[in-house]
């Protein structure tokens, strides 16, 4: 079979496309025929051995795929061959069969579509668990969510909207702004890009203000850190909630700690995937609510862009830049 290899420490231009053995189902494992891999911002970073996972060499990136079960090993029974599904793989994706633990495993509806059942998984479950189960974000409070029209960013827009809450989306551009308020944000505010110093972070921060209003953003969600972390925190409202999601932007910020004191708001980490493996009852729950909002149409992955295997590395490249909007798909 092919896989898009990582063989050495880099970016996306050190990935080869080879034929290598096609993966078994052992005990408790279940074979995939691969579809279509979601492409993450954890396949930048993993490539160049700066995420938290790192597979031994060689390996395909790839963290989420959907395909059709070929083949399941000794003890599984909640998938059988032929079934639709859906599922994460920290690793293995860009193949054309990946191996992984049924557990990891979601049956989908046969009217869903191979990418956009690629692109659900990640970007939706972190925003759900993080706007659910850390911030527990009310209807009628103002969210504002940076980076928002990428994919967790624009997964937050929508869910935000799902649960009530006035959705303020900080973006890059007007055109990324644009595309949030399509899906649902009530409106945007475009911050410009980076490095910035101390009187480019103050006029940042009197933005963000202005955008959420006078009462504060009562939940703020960050997934690109870097110097645009410190403004939005003095935009927070009174024990508002900050959540870190990430740091897409590049570095990780280091927050003056009196402004949580002065603003008695709290800073939250947001780590779905150790959530998920300490609650995996409560995930596959999520996932379920996730699927039911699919198909009542009240969220719907936005697909920007979609390569053939060959070209992942240039798929992955396009996060790297930042230039994605929404989710960029692999099809095998």
């Amino acid at each position: 079979m092919k896989a898009l290899l990582s063989k050495v420490a880099g970016g996306p231009d050190t990935l080869v496309l080879e034929d290598v053995a096609e993966p078994q189902a052992g005990p408790g494992m279940v074979v995939v025929q691969v579809k279509a891999v979601g492409v993450n911002f954890p396949d930048v970073l993993i490539i160049e051995d700066k995420y938290q996972h790192k597979p031994p060499r060689p390996f395909a990136p790839g963290a989420e795929v959907s395909g059709v079960v070929v083949a399941v090993g000794e003890g599984v029974t909640q998938v059988k061959p032929g079934d639709r599904v859906l599922g994460t793989t920290g690793s293995g994706g860009m193949a054309e069969f990946t191996s992984m633990t049924a557990e990891r495993l979601i049956k989908i509806p046969d009217a869903m579509p191979w990418d956009e059942a690629a692109a659900l998984l990640m970007t939706y479950a972190t925003s759900w668990h993080a706007l659910k189960d850390r911030a527990d974000l009310k209807a009628g409070q103002t969210l504002l969510v940076l980076g928002a029209a990428g994919g967790v960013g624009l997964a937050a827009v929508e869910l935000g909207k799902v649960l009530g809450a006035r959705v303020i989306a900080a973006c890059s551009s007007q055109e990324k702004v644009d595309l949030c308020i399509a899906h649902g944000a009530d409106s945007g505010v475009v911050y410009g890009r980076g490095p910035f110093d101390r009187d480019g972070q103050k006029a940042l921060g009197g933005l963000f203000k202005d955008a959420v209003g006078p009462g504060g953003a009562d939940v703020i969600y960050d997934p690109i850190g870097d110097a645009y972390a410190e403004p939005a925190l003095r935009a927070i409202a009174w024990e508002g909630k900050y959540l870190v999601v990430g740091f897409a932007a590049g570095e990780i910020p280091r927050i003056p700690l009196n402004l949580a004191l002065l603003k008695g708001c709290d800073i939250m980490g947001v780590f779905w995937g150790g959530w998920m493996a300490k609650n995996t009852e409560r995930h596959r729950a999520r996932v379920a609510e996730l699927l039911q909002l699919y198909a009542e149409g009240r969220i719907k992955p936005h697909v920007s862009e979609r390569f053939p295997l060959a070209q992942g590395a240039e798929a992955i490249r396009r996060l790297s830049d930042r230039k994605a909007m929404g989710k960029v798909v692999v099809m095998v």
